[in-house]
């Protein structure tokens, strides 16, 4: 089926279409496409700083608690003359990789589909290609999925920034097939396997790399359509019309 534009509606719906699809996914590669030994899982996301986080976190004192030094801490929000809020992050926080684990022990294989939060700043942006890159350098190979189209901080995709990381070789895009797909075959020589797409386009299905030159092709039209007959009718309406439904009172 043509790929949506799923610019057309908010983070959180995409949100809700990716975690479906990832199991869309783990269920295909697991029903005969990998090899005996190999296992395909779904996994959480998590930030590279996340457990420190948490520890500040458990260490800090709500208003009112008793210290024996130090000061308390408020939970009340501050008031300032502007507020801005962004839950895209934390939806690409909470986006669900498929990986490969080899007897369900070491990890092979990366399967990443981006979320709108992974471009939505400076910060996520480095975050998301340094933990690609730590991925590539430990000989874990990678397929990134990348249904939205390029972003200031991304203006040649999200392969070129991976790619400037490797090598200086530029990467052109073609206007109006600027949605990506890139298999890396992390091996000694690095190797990545590039497919622009654009919206309408019907997805290939793509290599997934198990060993150095040794792949699986990953069904992603396939798994796409099963993904997409799993969502709500009115989701379905609001990608392909670009609106949300308008709640009714009595």
């Amino acid at each position: 089926m043509p790929m949506h534009d799923w610019t057309r509606v908010p983070a959180g719906l995409f949100h809700d279409f990716h975690q479906t699809w990832s199991i869309h996914l783990k269920t295909a590669l697991n029903q005969g496409r990998l090899p005996s030994g190999f296992s395909a899982l779904v996994e959480q996301r998590a930030g590279g700083r996340e457990p420190d986080v948490l520890a500040i976190e458990q260490g800090l004192k709500p208003e009112g608690a008793s210290g024996d030094n130090g000061g308390v801490v408020t939970v009340t929000p501050p008031v300032t003359q502007m507020i801005f809020r962004s839950t895209r992050q934390i939806y690409a926080r909470r986006a669900n990789r498929i990986v490969v684990r080899h007897h369900l022990g070491r990890i092979v294989a990366v399967i990443e589909i981006l979320s709108p939060g992974n471009k939505d700043s400076r910060g996520a942006i480095r975050e998301f290609v340094d933990k690609t890159i730590d991925f590539l350098i430990a000989g874990v190979h990678l397929l990134l999925i990348d249904l939205f189209p390029p972003s200031p901080r991304d203006p040649l995709g999200i392969h070129q920034l991976v790619w400037a990381e490797i090598t200086d070789e530029s990467f052109p895009l073609v206007s109006g097939i600027d949605r990506i797909l890139a298999s890396y075959d992390a091996g000694e020589e690095k190797v990545a396997y590039v497919e622009p797409v654009g919206v309408g386009a019907t997805l290939p299905d793509m290599p997934l790399f198990l060993a150095a030159s040794m792949h699986v092709k990953v069904p992603l039209e396939a798994t796409y359509l099963s993904a997409w007959n799993a969502c709500p009718s009115a989701l379905q309406e609001a990608v392909e019309t670009g609106y949300l439904p308008q709640s009714h009172s009595d």
